[in-house]
């Protein structure tokens, strides 16, 4: 008797689900490493990234001359770093609230510290530096300094451009001009230092360009970039990132998630989509099926042997055997439906109709289950043969039996 699996084992387990776990496993690396790449250290103006648009030299060559950077990343802990001997660079001011900004603007006002916004616009300038406007960006290009600001004579020519700044009202001492764009009007500059109370001041970079690792080492970048920033020991580096708004600003739920994993979301779900069309196509049409289904009482008994088979449940079989033949008996030998399974009624009345010992009977009809395999077998010619002995020859038909016990469910 061949054995047949039933359960599939696990090598066809992992056959059939390694396709969708690979899938899943590189939809899941990928939107990992886009989340990574798209926030954090690699970012634009991150003290801690040597991408291009990085600021790490920067970084280092203030730690270098003793300047400690900390980084921030909501109004919060920027506001509670400001102090005299801090400079606090905003690296993307456009970025805040309203009452984010009004956060920063009580924190610096008259601490005696530097404030660095990079690019600032006009909303910013109403609440960090008043009484300047700003006007169109410009290209960013080489200029030469024309004031009296220490830093930019020492460093001498830069590359800025961006924002340009001047005065709302009219020209005061507290105002400090450098580097004037050529050629356009009323000497407009754009960098601005404007001197505060108790000796702090607001610088106001027009480009962030002097500070990216890729243009430090043009021009007077580098020594401009590193007396802006290392005129005080220490020196906060405000990245706003996604962060709860204050009290008052109305911010959603998408607006507070890092734009990283926003677009990794996006293509993930992309992904999982088309993971979806490609495994549907193979569904195929639905195929029609007639109804009822005949299925012959051989191959129900085939199965059910096998499942025997499968679990060694010889003595079962063998009780099943026995059970049929005792039922197929009793009418044979005139027993009452009733006694076909008592052993004290059809063993003798079928050794009396056959000529066998009552005990050989018995133990055929009632015995104990077989001891393996070679033993089951015999049992079900010996019960085979005692059938044929009390039943008549044309009723013994096993052709016309097997059709008989055809069902159809």
């Amino acid at each position: 008797m061949t054995t047949t699996a039933v359960s599939p084992d696990a090598r066809q387990l992992w056959r059939r689900g390694r396709g969708p776990l690979v899938a899943v496993a590189a939809l899941v690396l990928a939107g990992l490493l886009l989340a990574l790449l798209g926030a954090g250290e690699d970012g634009t103006l991150h003290p801690r990234s040597a991408t291009q648009h990085g600021s790490r030299a920067v970084a280092e060559l203030l730690a270098d001359r003793g300047v400690d950077t900390t980084l921030a990343t909501t109004a919060a802990q920027a506001a509670r770093a400001a102090g005299p001997d801090t400079t606090l660079l905003v690296a993307r001011p456009e970025a805040l609230t309203d009452g984010q900004r009004r956060t920063l603007a009580e924190a610096t006002a008259g601490t005696g510290g530097r404030t660095v916004l990079v690019a600032p616009g006009q909303v910013t300038l109403d609440d960090l530096a008043p009484g300047v406007r700003a006007i169109d960006p410009v290209e960013a290009q080489e200029l030469e300094p024309d004031c009296d600001v220490p830093a930019a004579r020492r460093a001498g020519g830069a590359r800025l451009g961006g924002y340009g700044y001047v005065q709302a009202g009219a020209p005061t001492d507290a105002v400090l001009a450098c580097y004037p764009i050529p050629g356009v009007p009323y000497t407009v500059p754009t960098l601005l230092g404007i001197q505060k109370d108790a000796g702090g001041d607001t610088v106001l970079l027009g480009a962030p360009d002097i500070l990216y690792n890729q243009n430090l080492d043009e021009d007077g970048n580098a020594s401009l970039a590193l007396q802006l920033l290392g005129s005080r020991p220490h020196l906060v580096w405000y990245l706003p990132s996604g962060e709860a708004p204050a009290s008052g600003d109305e911010e959603s739920i998408t607006g507070l998630i890092d734009p990283g994993w926003r677009w990794a979301a996006l293509q993930l779900a992309i992904a999982a989509a088309l993971a979806a069309l490609w495994r549907a196509r193979r569904l195929g049409p639905v195929v029609p099926e007639r109804l009822p289904v005949a299925v012959r009482a051989a191959e129900t008994t085939e199965g059910r042997a096998r499942l025997y088979h499968q679990t060694n449940a010889r003595d079962r079989a063998a009780d099943a055997l026995r059970a049929a033949t005792r039922t197929r008996l009793a009418p044979l030998t005139g027993v009452p439906p009733a006694a076909a399974h008592s052993p004290e009624a059809l063993p003798p009345a079928v050794a009396a109709r056959t000529g066998e010992a009552p005990a050989a009977v018995h133990a055929l009809l009632f015995g104990p289950p077989p001891a393996d395999d070679t033993a089951l077998v015999r049992l079900a010619d010996d019960l085979d043969a005692l059938e044929r002995r009390l039943a008549p020859l044309d009723a013994f038909d096993p052709t016309k039996d097997t059709k008989d016990k055809d069902h159809t469910p």
